[in-house]
């Protein structure tokens, strides 16, 4: 099985975890294909031998890989993503973060986790995404997120308006320091953080979550995710902040921007025991009275 690895970093704390993860796969007979810099400093600082075969970006995984594991927090994991786009691979999640509500899995447990995928003891979890459209075509073929898009103010105490329309129809200006659009993968990454819903992965919605909203009787609202939703952001500077997942670009005043559901989803690597209000419960604390503890 070739299976492509990618992590940020490695840190101290982290190189008897890498050498035995790569043992346990060479025990799998499985092959590992590593991101080109992850695998520069997997040589440097965990010893890992040459001839290793590596990628670099999503061309690369057109055809010949069969799983992708991705190594560290929920910013790993959406890089991961990008990396993946359309192939069809599934992603494996090992979280290494603090929170991380992609990962499936952590270190401590993933020498069981390697022998279930190697067993086939796991299902996969499809998740939509969300593609972004604008007259300059400003982030290229890097135009899509799993989790959201921002629009918010570059380094101003100035507002900033967001005018949104939900195809045709006009929904609100906000008044605010930005405006999140985002798929339910998204509902527990920054809109969580804005007081916006948690939405079940497989709800065919988005969400419009604003930042920081002037008018306090603005609250975020969800819609069907076949609608396209158009967005304008106006204000007394020349350029705002436009955010894929963790890639920022600036934008000019006024740039109309069109958000759209992807034609492909992501698939997740999931294991029955871990559903997904459980990972909630468990991740945000739910239901634990710490005055009883």
């Amino acid at each position: 099985m070739n299976v492509a690895v990618y992590s940020r970093k490695v840190l101290k704390h982290e190189v008897l975890f890498f050498k035995s993860f790569f043992r346990q796969m060479e025990d799998l007979g499985w092959n590992p294909i590593i991101e080109q810099d992850f695998y520069k400093q997997l040589k440097l600082q965990v010893g890992l031998k040459d001839g290793y075969q590596t990628f670099t970006d999503h061309t690369d995984f057109i055809t010949g890989i069969d799983m992708a594991v991705s190594i560290g927090g929920d910013g790993t994991f959406l890089k991961c993503v990008s990396f993946v786009r359309s192939s069809g691979v599934p992603i494996l999640g090992i979280n290494t973060g603090r929170l991380g509500f992609l990962a499936d899995t952590n270190t401590a447990d993933f020498e069981r986790t390697l022998d279930r995928i190697q067993k086939k003891d796991y299902s996969f979890q499809k998740r939509t995404l969300i593609q972004v459209e604008t007259e300059e075509n400003i982030f290229g073929d890097q135009n899509l997120a799993l989790n959201e898009l921002a629009v918010h103010k570059k380094d101003t105490a100035s507002m900033i308006t967001v005018e949104a329309y939900l195809g045709e129809e006009y929904l609100n200006s906000y008044w605010a320091d930005g405006l999140l659009v985002g798929t339910p993968t998204g509902s527990t990454a920054y809109s969580l953080s804005c007081g916006g819903p948690i939405i079940y992965p497989s709800c065919g919605v988005h969400f419009l979550t604003p930042i920081a909203a002037h008018n306090l009787n603005v609250r975020p609202v969800i819609v069907p995710d076949h609608i396209p939703i158009t967005l304008k952001a106006i204000g007394r500077d020349r350029n705002f902040l436009l955010t894929l997942d963790s890639h920022s670009k600036p934008v000019k005043n006024g740039t109309e921007i069109r958000l759209v559901k992807a034609d492909f989803m992501i698939n997740v690597v999931k294991f029955n025991e871990n559903g997904f209000f459980k990972t909630i419960r468990e991740k945000m604390m739910w239901g634990i009275d710490q005055r009883n503890e």
